[in-house]
């Protein structure tokens, strides 16, 4: 039983990390777009509603691009793809760095969201999606589509 070595499919990989990026998408949208969630919290950052709304719109854009390219694995929507992609995660990261500690005379301490505690989700998430998309790139410059 341990003698045999299990083989992961890369599509398989893929079809899981684009349903993840689908999610960091959505739970991005629904944290940080509502009227409520938009209000300053101490020590954080806010958020720009232009900044979110781009980041829902290429996310969504690379999800429907990045479907079609796995379906039809035609390079230039492959690379359409990509740089959708590429686009939400140098946004989320944006987002992600209004979690950065202020300094100041008058900066508070960093208050927890209503999701976690402080940055966790957001980092975990967006993180992920960096190291999810540097996965993407890497199938489809090595054919693995």
């Amino acid at each position: 039983m341990y003698g045999k070595m299990l083989l992961v499919d890369w599509s398989n990989v893929t079809w899981l990390l684009t349903g993840l990026g689908a999610v960091v998408v959505l739970l991005t949208r629904v944290r940080l777009g509502g009227g409520a969630e938009r209000r300053r919290s101490s020590g954080v950052a806010g958020v720009a509603s232009g900044l979110v709304g781009m980041h829902t719109t290429f996310g969504v854009l690379a999800l429907v691009l990045w479907v079609a390219a796995l379906v039809t694995t035609r390079d230039l929507i492959v690379y359409a793809a990509l740089a959708a992609w590429w686009i939400v995660v140098v946004i989320g990261l944006l987002l992600l760095a209004r979690w950065l500690p202020s300094a100041g005379r008058h900066a508070e301490g960093t208050a927890a969201d209503a999701w976690g505690s402080g940055a966790g989700l957001s980092a975990l998430g967006h993180i992920g999606m960096l190291v999810g998309v540097c996965y993407f790139t890497f199938v489809a410059l090595t054919d693995r589509l």
